[in-house]
């Protein structure tokens, strides 16, 4: 069991009840085609808790941000087995002022490295240039 956390505040909301929050959570990680076999979400408070199989560290990790990547959504307790294991990625929240070049010059010691953190985190990023603060991202090890 691994426990993230995200800015509450932050995110896209989560339309409809309290109660239908985790269907909703669920619909988003499977809406962007990310590969969690049996995949179960429950929530309490705003802790939502993620359980299945993923092939890879990589599909387990897209399925946090993107369940934690939500208004309400405080904590993301991940009980995801992940069958092919390989080096964890690190977890950044964004700040006022930063771009993924800025994170990537953080990170890599190279601003030009930006493409890997945004291909990290497709397809919750559309566009290198949206993300906002508080948002949680992917930062792959090189």
């Amino acid at each position: 069991m691994n426990l993230f956390k995200f800015v509450k505040d932050a995110g896209e909301k989560i339309s409809g009840s309290v109660a239908g929050a985790a269907s909703a959570i669920k619909e988003r990680v499977t809406g962007h085609k990310i590969d969690v076999k049996d995949l179960d979400v429950s929530q309490e408070g705003e802790k939502v808790i993620l359980k299945g199989t993923a092939k890879t560290q990589e599909e387990a990790e897209k399925a946090i941000i993107a369940a934690g990547n939500n208004a309400g959504v405080g904590e993301v307790e991940s009980h995801i087995v992940v069958e092919e294991t390989a080096p964890q990625a690190a977890f950044y929240t964004v700040v006022s002022g930063d771009s993924l070049s800025k994170i990537a010059k953080a990170h890599y010691g190279d601003a030009m490295k930006y493409p890997q953190i945004f291909e990290a985190n497709k397809p919750m990023l559309s566009h290198p240039d949206k993300i906002y603060p508080g948002q949680v991202l992917r930062i792959p090890p090189q």
